[in-house]
Order: C-alpha cells, then structure tokens, then sequence
C-alpha cells in the first residue's frame, strides 16, 4: 500500500468513521532545523545543557516517583514552541499531508474526537518521525446551523429575535461569539496532544475558502451541474431551513396509527376504503388513494374516486400500484406527495399533482382551509376530534414509528417541496466509482467498499442552499450575466431579493459520506483523486456496549478522562481497536493502560539509577563503545542482551510493517508485550545479575547500553501512541541529542540471531518451571534452594554461562547449582521437573519444605476435603433435590462437584508422592 500522503476526517457513519489520505505540496513552506552532533564521550554531558534549555520542562524519573499529568501542557507548548510541528522540506521525501476534519465552531471535545485526533495524530508523528515532510493542517467548521442555532438561543436570551437585527449586524454578533468562544474545540484538540502547525490554522470562512467556495459554484454552475427547481427536502421548521439527509437522525418512537375513513364518490354509505396514517393533518395534501393491484379486497373501488375527509368533498382518485403493501394497516394508502419522500417518488411515477398544506414554520396553511395557521402537532389533534364527531374516525392505536429528527435542533423534520439549489451527483459519482474500481482509491476495511459503491450507485441530487444568515452566500450576482437560471424578466435586485437568505451547505454530514463527496469534487476541480486510501474505525461505546448518550447517562468526557489516566493512557486504550470495529471503552482499560504508562516511568528510573555517574569519563566511553547495528557485534553478545536485541530487531521490523498497514491495533499490542513480557519482566531482572551480582565491569557496562539501546527504541516505537510520556523518559536519557517527537524511527532489518532467541527461551523455560514447583510447594520468596540441571554438553555451556542470571531469577542457591548429563544421586528424594526437551531440574524437597510437616497438614486437609466434596455428591444423588431445585443451582452444584474432584486428585497425588519420600528417607 502506498499513501502518498495523508488527509484525515473523522465523524460517525452508521458504523464507523473515517481517515483518509492525500497529497498537496502546496502547503508546504521552506524551513530549515540545524542538528548538533556531539562525540561519544560528550554526550551524556550534553544532558545537562539540555536541561537547561529546557527550563524546568521535564521532570526526570529519577527524582519523581511516577509521571505527572501536569506536565502535558508543558510538554505541548514547548513543542509548538520549537517549531516541530511544521514541516521539515529540508529532509526530503514525499510529503505526508492531513487537512484535520474541521470540528465545528461550536463544539467541545467528545470521545469522537478523541479517537480521530489519536489515529490522526499517531500517523502524523510516525511520518515525521520517518523522515517524511509532515504537515497536519487544522481549522475549525463554521457550522452553519449549530452556529446560528447557538447564537440565536444567546439572543433569546436577551429578549432579542435575529429578525430584529437584521442579516449584517446578525452576522456581526456571530462573529463576536466566534472570536469568544470559538476557539474552545482548538484548546481542547490540543489537549489530546494533536502535533498541527497552528500557524497554519484555517476556519472554513476565511477569506480565500470563501473565494474557493464561490469558484466551485460558479464552475459547477457553468457545466450544468448546479441547478435550481422545486423537490422534496427535509425541512427543519424551528430552524427554517432546508437540511441534508445526512443531517437528520431516525429514531424508533412510540406514536400513533390513525384509521380514517374515505367514502367513495357516487357510493353507499357502506363504500368506503379505511387508511392508516401515523400524520392525519396531511391529508389536506391527499392527492390519490391506492391500493396493490392484487389486494381482492379493493378491486372494486380501483379507477373510482374516494373523497378526502373534512376537505367539503374534495376528489382524489383511487389507484393501483404494487408499491403498496396489502399488510401494512389497512392496505390502503394516502398519496400526500408534498409531505412524504416515498409518496413524492411514487406521484412523480403516476403524474400526480403535488399539493403543500404546511408553512415554513411547521403551521397549516389556506390549502387546510379552517386549520390553517395551527402548528401541525395542534392540528393533528384538532383533526382527529373534527372526525370522530362527523364519524369518520374508525380507531387509533398505539404505534412505534421510524421518527426523523434534526442532528442539531432535535425537532421532528417535516419533509417539504422547496424551491432550493442542488448538484447534480450521477456524473460525479460515476468518475468517483471509477477511482476505486481502478485501485486508485483504497478504502479501509476492504468490506466498506461495498457501502461506498451502494451510496454511490443509489446516490440522489445534492441540495446545497440553506436558509441560513450565517456560512458561504450563494453567489448568485456572480452568475447572473452568465445567467441560465430562468428568470429573464427579473433583475439581479430582484433575484437577490427572492433569496435573501440561502447559502451554501458545506458541512460535514456523516463522514464517510462527506469524504465520498470529497473525492467526487477533488477529480471534477483537480482532476485527480484527492486521497489514495480511506481508512474507516468504529464507534466508540461504553463498556457495556452502547451508545454514548446524555439520554442513557453513559457519556465519557475525555477531558475528566485525561484529568484521571493521563492522555496517554486514553490514546493508547483508543488506538488498540480493530479497524472497522466499534470499541468498548472500559475504565478497566483505562485503569490497565495507566499502569503502562507507570510501569515505563518505573523502567526509566530504573536505568537512570544504574548507570555510570556523570564524571565517570572511562564508564562513559565503555558503555557507549556497545554497538547493536552489526551482525559481529550482536552475536558477540552475552546470551541474554543478544536475545533481547534481537527480539527488538524483529520488533522493529514488525511494528513498522504495522504503522505502514495502518494496524495500529497490532502496533500497540506488540510493544505492549514486549515492553511488558521481554523487557520489563525478563531483562530488566536479567540486568540485575549484571549490576548488582557480576562484580565485572565489563559484564554491567554492556548490561547498561543494551537498557538504554533498547528503553530508547521502546520510546521511539511507542511514541506516536504516547508522546508525552515517551517524550518525558527521552528527556532523561543520556544518549538523546533532539527532541523524541524529531528523532529518527529506528532503523528495520538490523541483525538479530534465532540461535540466541532459541536458548534464551530455554533458559526462560527451566526458570519459569523452577518458580512454578516453588509456589506449588509454597516456598518462601527469600529462601534460596538447590539444584541440579540436566542437559545435554551444549545445552549446559550456555545454561552454566548463565548461572548468575538463572539462580537470581529462581531463587537459586548459587553456590549450590549443579550441571551434569545425568540426574544426581538423591534424585528420589528431589522434584522432578521438565523445562524443555533435554532440559531438565532436580530440586532437593528438603530444601522447599519440611516433608513430615507437610504431609501432617495435607491429610488433615484432605479429609475436610473429602467431606465437602461428599457433601456435594449426594446433593447430586438426592432425586429431590435434582428434579425441583432451579436448574441454574443444580448446575452450580455440580460445577463446584467437579472442581473439588479435581482438588481433592490434585491433594492425593502430592500426598502420596510426600509419603513416598518419607520413606525412601527412613
């Protein structure tokens, strides 16, 4: 996979969100970073000097007991400060490029935020880091409805109306709030450790957007692709304006399905058709009844007229069409083209008229003759009562309806025909199906592709205008010379003055969808695809699963969260989804991922306390001799730091691959455990032999250049994911000469040997075998025991090199470790145990436990055993007890039978064999 760059978006889909990629040298300006390289002997002193310029920045571990939260702000603002956030042209390469989603104005940090400014963030610095040119361009979305929407609630407040003010000095207070309050979601962003060139910020109303924005139209204008008619919208009526489909949410609410009878014209008293309708007060707008053409019921009544309720006998004629389902309700369908999507569609099929009984602001109008001028909702009620008294309400009951509600306003939306500006997408959708066809774009799981062909293929005209006082105005003096608009008899004033108040919809919708129409509009005005890959993560939910929401209690602020785990910790719990999954967000997760962060902060302090004292220059120039980037110099290696390095080779080579796939699951959970299982479980004690135990100079000084060699590696793969941490420990190091955020990725393919990673393991095995028998036998942590290892002549040369580290490690006894090719003499009398093929410990009993003792207290142990296992089994036999207790008991029952069989053997078997060697002794 090759990105040529990056561009990321976030915001939800149905299921997911997502980050996408692309290029534009454009954005780059020259600058230049001098580096100081300092000799080998000098390094270390250079730390001081540092640490100085740093000016208090950083705390090193060595003088604090674990990381300080605080300090983020700190380490953010030297950053920026530096300069490191901008890009480095001067490094080459090919530049890596993400215009940030731009939040709204409006907004304050969510967990969705999070997520993308993670995600976002950890391909950013592995770029830079990389060596790429790197840019993150931020900005911030004016959001044109949540924005007016705001400021007009901040008006109300004060007793004024925005028609009070007037469009400019509307306009003007909003800009007064955005410069206020505006940059609210920036702080926040940057809280989450987002490494953007602020210098660069845009707001999607600057002067040169706006421009664009005009051009784009014009453009679009002029090819026949933007028009401008009269089509069914959604209709926001509190916030009077037209919204995308994309911006209306459906929710499953508890409402109420109307029967209502319509008579048939020229008929009985007994001819009339019953329809089902969840929205009663439309039916002022019926324009047809119909029927399935092979519903038997109502065959008779097709091709007559049926007469619409409380309209003074109004006709409207009955229809067949196989759009109507025979099961739903009635069978009957009211056709209210103004008012429905669907009956929109199907009119336009038939010819239908199309008849509007709703104002602006969600009132009836004269079309609803006596109920013009109620608010729908009123009128619904008002309706309903009007027909039961003239009879013809046959019943109501209660009904769960998809209902469409406004993202922003929350009000129910009320689909509408509009006079409004749309795009037409067939033939920019074509030319964006095509892009992914040709592999020219690569979306992320490979299953979204599948959506993004669907929505593409299904795709509808995009309605662009919105009736709105604040975002980009439509620019219509601009077009009117070129004019193909349809008003030759109206001036430029007069067009003006028939949309005082539409502009352009330019936000966000649902991600996935806006990135689709990124790509679509990226080839028409550039010819080229925008973005070589789209990269697509899931929700974020709570533990249990859900979605967040205020309504169910569950919201996580990410905020608190920082405030209580540290940034890092949440960063590292976000990023170690599964792409195209949703992620449950746990506070165990949290909990467990600060501990990370508290288990690095204890590694660093514990080799910033084991090396050579500043003004030990021979100590130095020893320890920074060890080189690690040759196939001689690794194998030449002690077995214990030539395993650990080369398990960090292959490290190296994997997370790499990983950042490079975009796996960022597989990047976490990879250095996790080996940071975790290899570094910190295994060398860190290993080292201790070397440091506290080897009285060889030699021995500890390779000791401490494999801990830092390895501990700044770990930093360095980690440090997209954690970079304030990472960046805090790489502070401290002796061995650093820049900042973490600007130091080069480790190198791949170094050298590493298998046959050291094979041994190593083995030796690992015996410990861990020996550490088990200990806690079987429950032997004190500071009791040292003897043994005899059993292996073949190569096995025991590099097992007995080792001794120092294996009778440290275990527990051992070291003056009393033998190694031999065959089992020692009182072999009877010792446990047994197998660590490996070949590889095999006898470990004297007497030196674990008191054997008499023992089997005094296991027999007394046993029989209490014995009698709670009996107890349980003849529960278990009781007929009673199995036939009518629950079964859930019965089941526990037999469970806890099964697990004290197993205890009860387990007891046996040592007991016996204890008993066996109290004998073998006398």
């Amino acid at each position: 996979m090759a990105l040529r760059t990056s561009s990321s978006f976030l915001s939800s889909t149905s299921s997911c969100s997502s980050l996408c990629f692309s290029f534009n040298p454009l954005l780059f300006s020259t600058q230049r970073r001098f580096t100081v390289s300092l000799s080998r002997s000098r390094r270390f002193f250079a730390m001081s000097a540092a640490a100085a310029e740093n000016d208090g920045i950083f705390t090193s571990p060595e003088v604090a007991k674990s990381f300080d939260f605080s300090n983020e702000e700190r380490i953010y603002k030297w950053w920026e400060s530096q300069g490191y956030f901008k890009p480095n042209i001067d490094k080459g390469g090919d530049p890596f490029v993400v215009p940030m989603p731009p939040p709204n104005v409006t907004g304050s940090l969510h967990m969705g935020h999070a997520m993308f400014v993670t995600l976002e963030d950890i391909m950013i610095r592995y770029n830079r880091m990389k060596g790429r040119p790197t840019l993150w361009l931020p900005g911030t979305d004016h959001a044109g409805i949540a924005t007016q929407l705001v400021v007009e609630r901040m008006l109300a407040a004060e007793g004024v109306k925005r028609a009070d003010l007037g469009r400019d000095e509307f306009t003007k207070r909003v800009w007064e709030w955005k410069q206020k309050y505006g940059g609210t979601i920036t702080n926040q962003i940057k809280r989450l450790g987002a490494s953007c060139d602020w210098t660069r910020e845009r707001f999607t109303l600057d002067e040169q957007l706006s421009r664009a924005v005009v051009e784009a139209f014009i453009r679009l204008h002029e090819k026949g692709l933007i028009y401008q008619g009269s089509y069914m919208v959604n209709w926001s009526p509190n916030l009077q304006t037209a919204v995308s489909d994309l911006e209306v949410e459906y929710s499953e609410e508890p409402g109420t399905l109307y029967y209502i009878k319509y008579r048939v014209a020229g008929g009985s008293k007994s001819d009339y058709l019953t329809i089902a309708t969840t929205r009663p007060e439309t039916l002022f707008g019926d324009t047809a009844v119909a029927v399935n053409p092979q519903d038997e019921r109502y065959a008779k009544f097709i091709g007559k007229q049926a007469i619409v309720p409380l309209t003074f006998g109004r006709h409207v004629p009955i229809l067949s069409d196989k759009y109507v389902d025979k099961d739903f309700g009635t069978g009957v369908l009211k056709i209210s083209p103004g008012h429905d999507h669907n009956d929109y569609l199907l009119a336009r099929k038939l010819g239908l008229p199309i008849l509007n009984v709703m104002n602006k602001d969600g009132t009836l109008n004269e079309v609803a003759g006596l109920y013009a001028g109620l608010d729908r909702f009123e009128a619904r009620k008002k309706l309903w009562s009007d027909l039961e008294e003239t009879g013809l309400a046959v019943k109501k009951e209660a009904h769960t309806s998809r209902v469409p509600r406004s993202q922003r306003g929350g009000e129910i939306i009320e689909p509408l025909v509009s006079k409004q500006w749309f795009v037409s997408m067939e033939p920019l959708a074509e030319r964006a199906l095509e892009a992914v066809s040709k592999g020219e774009l690569t979306i992320m799981p490979e299953r979204f592709e599948k959506i993004y062909n669907h929505w593409l293929s299904n795709i509808k005209d995009w309605c662009i205008s919105r009736q709105l006082w604040w975002g980009h105005r439509i620019p219509v003096c601009s077009l009117w010379p070129f004019s193909t608009l349809g008003w030759p008899d109206e001036s430029a004033e007069d067009f003006k003055r028939f949309y005082p108040t539409s502009v352009l919809e330019t936000g966000h919708d649902i991600l996935f969808f806006w990135v689709a129409r990124m790509v679509m509009m990226g080839i028409e005005f550039t010819g080229t695809v925008p973005f070589s890959n789209v990269y697509l993560h899931g929700l974020i939910r709570d533990s249990q699963g859900r979605k967040m929401s205020k309504t169910l209690g569950n919201v996580i602020d990410p905020l608190d969260t920082i405030a209580e785990y540290g940034t890092d910790a949440l960063r590292f719990t976000l990023a170690l989804g599964t792409a195209g999954q949703d992620l449950n967000l746990s506070m165990e997760r949290l909990t467990s991922n600060k501990a990370f962060t508290n288990k690095l902060w204890n590694a660093g302090k514990f080799i910033l306390r084991n090396l050579p004292h500043q003004d030990d220059t021979l100590a130095w120039e020893a320890l920074l001799a060890h080189k690690f980037d040759k196939v001689e110099s690794v194998v030449k290696l002690p077995l214990p730091e030539c395993w650990v390095v080369s398990k960090l080779h292959v490290l190296v080579d994997e997370v790499t691959a990983s950042y490079e796939k975009l796996f960022f699951g597989d990047v976490g959970r990879e250095i996790y455990d080996f940071f975790w299982a290899d570094f910190a479980d295994w060398y860190i004690e290993v080292s201790k032999a070397r440091l506290y135990h080897s009285g060889d100079h030699s021995v500890a000084s390779v000791s401490q250049a494999a801990l830092i060699y390895i501990f700044g590696s770990i930093l360095k793969l980690l440090h997209p994911f954690m970079p304030f941490v990472t960046e805090e420990l790489w502070q401290a190091l002796p061995s650093r000469q820049e900042a973490l955020i600007v130091s080069a990725w480790p190198p791949t393919s170094l050298p590493r040997d298998i046959d050291s990673i094979k041994k190593f393991e083995n030796l690992q095995a015996l410990t861990r075998a020996i550490r088990n028998v200990r806690a079987e036998y429950a032997v004190e942590p500071a009791k040292l025991i003897s043994a005899s290892i059993v292996a073949n002549p190569d096995v025991i040369q590099y097992i007995s090199g080792e001794r120092e580290v294996l009778a440290l490690l275990s527990r051992l006894d070291l003056g009393n470790v033998n190694f031999a090719e065959a089992p020692p003499g009182d072999a009877n009398q010792s446990v047994h145990v197998v660590a490996s093929e070949g590889l095999e410990a006898y470990l004297p009993l007497s030196d674990m436990v008191d054997i008499s003792a023992e089997v005094q207290r296991l027999s007394k142990r046993l029989v209490k055993m014995q009698a709670e296992y009996d107890g349980l089994m003849a529960r278990l036999g009781s007929s009673s007890f199995v036939e009518k207790a629950p079964e859930d008991i019965v089941r526990g029952v037999r469970e806890k039978a099964a697990e004290a069989e197993e205890k009860l053997t387990l007891t046996k078997n040592r007991l016996n064999f204890l008993k066996s060697k109290v004998l073998i002794a006398n």
